[in-house]
């Protein structure tokens, strides 16, 4: 299958290219800059397509000839939900029957990154396509930054409290599932909450690094105020809700059911991030 993947230069939605290729299929990859082509390509893409969201001609163009599309939006865009909507419309527009949204965990949140994923969820259900919507919980690629610094700072600080429990998945396990769906019809016309086991606090998480580093590792709160004064809105609210609540979950049974393995452990990505850096 040909598969249109929106997301082809990213850090996070990257990963699905190359499980796509590793299932068979052949990739067309969106690009915005024409300069990035070289990205998804390096990923295993065959084809690059230059386009955006926000104009529906060139996503006409892009769906010319594919079968099925991987849709994914950039958070806290202040118009997300019109960027999915267009590509949903643009589907339709083109015949193309399947499509695969990777959304976020917990959609009936109100943080703005969770509720502003809900029209196109239910856009999907509205619709008449083969639709397979993936709901990721906290992306553990998201730590990289951080141990870097921590490398270097010998403090693990994230911009909530660090005895907050979250929940992680492996965005590799996430691609793999896109790349599924695409020829399993067990995922057609489903929502998949996708999770790694259990919960895990950042002090937790500062004692697996120390462990696999061998460098002494602590778990740090950002000082009060120390947030720039620029940040967004809807992240500023995000974070606040992380350090009120956390973000529970972490049951891994639909990510292992679907996979047919055990999902990546949070302590097995620490293992690995330590050892490649």
């Amino acid at each position: 299958m040909k598969i249109l993947a929106t997301g082809a230069t990213g850090q996070f939605a990257g990963l699905v290219v190359p499980a796509l290729v590793r299932a068979g299929h052949e990739v067309r990859g969106v690009v915005h800059d024409k300069n990035k082509a070289g990205i998804p390509r390096g990923l295993g893409a065959q084809e690059t397509v230059q386009a955006d969201l926000r104009d529906p001609a060139s996503l006409d163009a892009a769906l010319d000839g594919v079968a099925g599309a991987f849709l994914i939006t950039p958070a806290f865009a202040p118009d997300a939900t019109e960027l999915g909507l267009a590509l949903i419309d643009a589907v339709h527009r083109s015949g193309v029957r399947k499509l695969v949204y990777s959304g976020v965990y917990h959609p009936s949140l109100s943080l703005e990154n969770h509720a502003s994923t809900r029209p196109i969820e239910a856009a999907l259900y509205a619709s008449d396509l083969d639709f397979t919507i993936l709901q990721p919980a906290m992306y553990m690629q998201g730590l990289d930054g951080a141990w870097q610094q921590a490398r270097s700072t010998g403090a693990l600080v994230m911009p909530w409290s660090k005895r907050s429990r979250m929940t992680y998945v492996d965005y590799r396990d996430v691609a793999e599932v896109a790349a599924l769906a695409f020829n399993d019809e067990r995922l057609s016309y489903g929502t998949f909450e996708l999770a790694a086991g259990g919960m895990i606090d950042r002090i937790r998480l500062a004692e697996l690094f120390a462990a696999a580093s061998g460098i002494p590792i602590a778990a740090e709160d950002v000082p009060a105020g120390a947030l720039p004064s620029g940040l967004p809105e809807g992240l500023r609210a995000m974070f606040a809700d992380y350090d009120r609540t956390g973000s529970h979950g972490g049951s891994s049974l639909v990510l292992r059911s679907i996979l047919g393995r055990s999902a990546r452990t949070i302590e097995d990505y620490v293992a690995e991030l330590v050892s490649s850096s």
